[in-house]
């Protein structure tokens, strides 16, 4: 996998924070291939007294924030705990479904090993999600997790019946073209067709938070290659 440059990584910067578009498939902190950077080995050799302010999964891509300074750290740590910043999410998921902002509300208990579960023993989590695009067999939704639980995003999308593409943890099916086209095919040179989309299909779109002088950053990620390519898709055979 060709890794860019950290600095092509970069969508925003000033004094206090740096804003990255983090590529799927690269972990935000530790990961178990070395052979791959992390987001906090690039943002440590870009240079200054950087902390992750928050994570993302290893295959999510999207915004994430860089605190420059231990005082920057601070002020967006506490605006996440007090849930003054605004994240918003998109995600291809099974289905055609008109969400109108509603809210999924339902706890989430994580036990060991990272295991995952809607359970009313868990701690509260809430996801308001609205209906962007609808296609043949898909729709494409905007999520705006209220809280910060491990995959809120990912199990609350599955519990309404609409687990995203490709999560296969959640009951995400793999898409393939022939699917969305309604009939089955063979490639000319033999080999097997390959899934529009490989990974779970979730960006992390935009953030919304305040700077130390109290004015805004809010900041929107573009896509990265992989759900530009299956958006494109999708919106041919609507």
């Amino acid at each position: 996998m060709k890794i860019p440059n950290f600095k092509k990584w970069i969508i925003f910067e000033n004094d206090n924070y740096i804003l990255v578009n983090k590529p799927p498939y690269i972990s935000s902190l530790e990961d178990r291939d070395k052979t791959l950077p992390t987001v906090y080995q690039e943002a440590k050799k870009y240079g200054g007294d950087t902390q992750l302010c928050h994570r993302l999964d290893k295959e999510t891509s999207g915004v994430m924030a860089i605190a420059k300074n231990p005082e920057a750290y601070r002020h967006l740590a506490i605006q996440f705990e007090k849930r003054l910043v605004e994240k918003i999410y998109h995600a291809v998921v099974d289905g055609i479904e008109n969400f109108d902002g509603v809210m999924i509300d339902r706890n989430i208990l994580v036990s060991g090993r990272g295991n995952v579960r809607i359970d009313i023993e868990g701690k509260p989590s809430q996801t308001v999600v609205k209906t962007e695009e609808i296609y043949k067999f898909h729709s494409l939704v905007a999520c705006k997790p209220l809280s910060g639980r491990m995959h809120q995003i990912r199990i609350h999308m599955a519990y309404v019946g609409s687990p995203i593409i490709s999560d296969e943890v959640y009951g995400g099916k793999t898409p393939f073209l022939s699917d969305v086209k309604g009939r089955k095919f063979k490639l000319k040179d033999g080999t097997e067709e390959q899934p529009l989309m490989s990974r779970v299909a979730l960006h992390a779109r935009s953030l919304k938070f305040k700077d130390l002088d109290g004015t805004d950053i809010h900041i929107e990620a573009e896509y990265p290659k992989d759900m530009r390519a299956l958006i494109t898709q999708l919106r041919k055979f609507k």
